[in-house]
């Protein structure tokens, strides 16, 4: 039984080596299905939030490229980067009340300004503990491995690994903080500068780690502010 489960790893380390792709983009697909899927399984909302962050950390770790250190080499500038996100990422909303409940921001494309979270769970705090595990923990190594670790490289060149990490091209750059932000739904405004500023750090830095660091420290002040104010809109 060891034998087997030792050849099994062995075969899917040869695919994913002879598939490099699959290392950066499983995670993000994963995460993608997971919140498509949830709303028809009908789990325990107990189960589910811990389910769905074990499911991706064990895709992450089996999936991570081995080449990617996860050590910042920056990590005091990536901290105030993603503290200063935090920041750009409530402004709009605090300085002009109702600022989100236009048409542009709001509607049947974009979606509405709402958590994801059913009412009668906002209480639970395990349900919330396991949500803001996921935004810090999961979301920034599935999101940068999958838009500036693999995106921008692979829009460059198909064969990405031949390309270094923060290599800048204009329409990779723009066309990855573009498609970031069409992921964030009323938030697309934001969620550009966001992109754009993720992707200039990643171009600094080439550091996949300070990376993640900064969008950790992101949405773990975003987590930590949606609970204390009970904006729970920005928990789309």
């Amino acid at each position: 039984m060891v034998e087997r489960t030792a050849q099994s790893r062995t075969r899917l380390a040869f695919w994913l080596d002879e598939n490099p792709s699959i290392r950066y983009i499983a995670p993000f697909a994963v995460f993608m299905i997971l919140l498509a899927v949830d709303p028809h399984l009908s789990l325990p909302p107990a189960w589910e939030s811990p389910l769905r962050v074990i499911v991706l950390a064990g895709v992450c770790w089996l999936c991570w490229p081995q080449e990617l250190s996860l050590r910042p080499h920056r990590w005091l500038l990536s901290i105030a980067i993603g503290l200063a996100v935090f920041l750009l990422w409530i402004a709009p909303d605090v300085l002009f009340p109702g600022y989100r409940q236009s048409p542009l921001f709001s509607n049947s494309v974009l979606g509405q300004l709402h958590s994801s979270i059913p009412p009668e769970q906002l209480q639970s705090a395990w349900i919330l503990a396991w949500r803001t595990a996921r935004a810090v923990v999961i979301v920034p190594v599935v999101e940068e491995l999958f838009w500036r670790a693999w995106l921008m490289r692979w829009l460059i060149r198909t064969d990405f690994e031949r390309v270094p990490l923060g290599a800048y091209a204009p329409l990779a750059f723009w066309l990855t903080a573009i498609l970031f932000a069409s992921e964030h739904g009323p938030y697309w405004d934001v969620g550009l500068v966001t992109g754009a500023i993720y992707n200039w750090w990643m171009i600094r830095t080439k550091s996949v780690a300070d990376c993640i660091l900064m969008h950790a420290v992101t949405n773990g002040v975003l987590s930590g502010y949606v609970i204390i104010t009970a904006q729970w809109q920005y928990w789309q």
